[in-house]
């Protein structure tokens, strides 16, 4: 498995930032926030000087009825290639519903919702994934996600579910603590048990975020510092396994960098705390934020089924995004790309993406 160390989730607001910051072993970038053609400057500096850049999509829709759209599927793989990206991830959610199947219009969710932990559920998102993993030119690994909600009539538990999924399918997974945290507050479930249920040696890498309760609700912001129980979590997953790498996600209202500094500081030494507990490895070394990074150039590959189509970079202007949602006026687009175009905006939350990306991102 592909070693990664320590690492932040890459945003438009913090990225001068991020290439200050010592230490930073790879970042993260939401998928649908980049033109391949016309990459940030700031993603084109870290990777020259060798820090890995994974792209994180939020728009597949894996644990939807429908198959993966394969337009989504090269965009996301056009990205993959563009980075150099050892890894792509996604998340185990539905982003739509309806469409020309079904008696109502096509409508997108703005968000990810969760998917009901039942056999038949299991078997739709198995097959997704396997369509995905197909389409993709590195491995895919697959998020855990925050809920408010529970389905009825739901037969295994998160880490039943999570383990089936790997084991039938081979993906990776993408565990976020602050979302075994959420779902801890949410819905009553256990994140000790969870994890002792997870194929621990599945892991690709893991995500640290903070958020905030509101009226007995815990609301996965990515805005607030991170909580001491959301890294009690992390120390009880390290004292399992040591994962290939660890993300702090942080996606608006962003503090000043020293501030994010000690946080990553304060995840390293969770990180440290647990690893002194007779830790199995998953295939990755320990992200201490102080250690040298070591190159993934070397990383296993399948050959890709995609043939990149970024736009030149002489073009005055990327034909990327015409189409948009609208946003609120006071943002513009996250791209790196130069538009004016505005995207949509995920509900409290600072991520961007659009409906519409694959089809009009070229």
């Amino acid at each position: 498995m592909t070693r990664l160390g320590t690492g932040i989730g890459w945003r438009p607001e913090i990225a001068d930032a991020v290439e200050r910051m010592p230490g930073i072993d790879w970042v993260e970038a939401v998928a649908e926030n980049i033109c391949p053609g016309h990459l940030p400057e700031s993603l084109v500096r870290l990777r020259e000087r060798g820090v890995t850049v994974v792209p994180h999509g939020v728009s597949l829709g894996l644990g939807g009825a429908d198959r993966p759209d394969e337009e989504r599927l090269t965009a996301l793989a056009e990205r993959a290639e563009a980075l150099g990206s050892p890894l792509v991830t996604e998340h185990i959610a539905f982003v739509r519903a309806g469409g020309p199947l079904t008696a109502t219009p096509r409508l997108e969710a703005g968000h990810l919702l969760p998917v009901p932990r039942t056999r038949d559920a299991l078997d739709v998102l198995c097959e997704n994934v396997r369509i995905a993993q197909e389409s993709l030119p590195v491995p895919l690994a697959v998020e855990n996600i925050a809920a408010l909600l529970a389905w009825p009539g739901e037969e295994m538990t998160e880490g039943q579910f999570l383990y089936e999924l790997a084991d039938r399918t081979g993906v990776r997974l993408l565990i976020d603590v602050a979302n075994l945290h959420t779902n801890h507050v949410n819905r009553g479930e256990d994140p000790a048990k969870a994890l002792a249920e997870l194929p621990l040696e599945a892991i690709a890498y893991v995500h640290v975020a903070g958020g905030l309760e509101r009226d007995g609700v815990w609301h996965d912001s990515h805005a607030h510092p991170v909580p001491r129980p959301v890294l009690d979590i992390l120390t009880d997953l390290t004292s399992r396994v040591a994962p290939p790498g660890v993300l702090l996600e942080r996606d608006e209202n962003f503090p000043e960098p020293a501030e994010l500094e000690r946080e990553l500081d304060a995840i390293d030494r969770r990180w440290r705390r647990g690893r002194g507990s007779g830790t199995r490895s998953s295939g990755g070394r320990p992200p201490g934020r102080r250690r040298a990074r070591v190159p993934t150039g070397g990383a296993s590959r399948r050959p890709s089924p995609v043939t990149p189509r970024g736009s030149g970079s002489g073009s005055p202007r990327p034909p990327c995004c015409p189409r948009w949602s609208p946003a609120r006026p006071s943002r513009r687009a996250s791209t790196g790309c130069g538009s004016a175009c505005r995207p949509a905006r995920w509900p409290r939350s600072g991520l961007t993406w659009w409906p519409n990306w694959p089809r009009s991102c070229r």
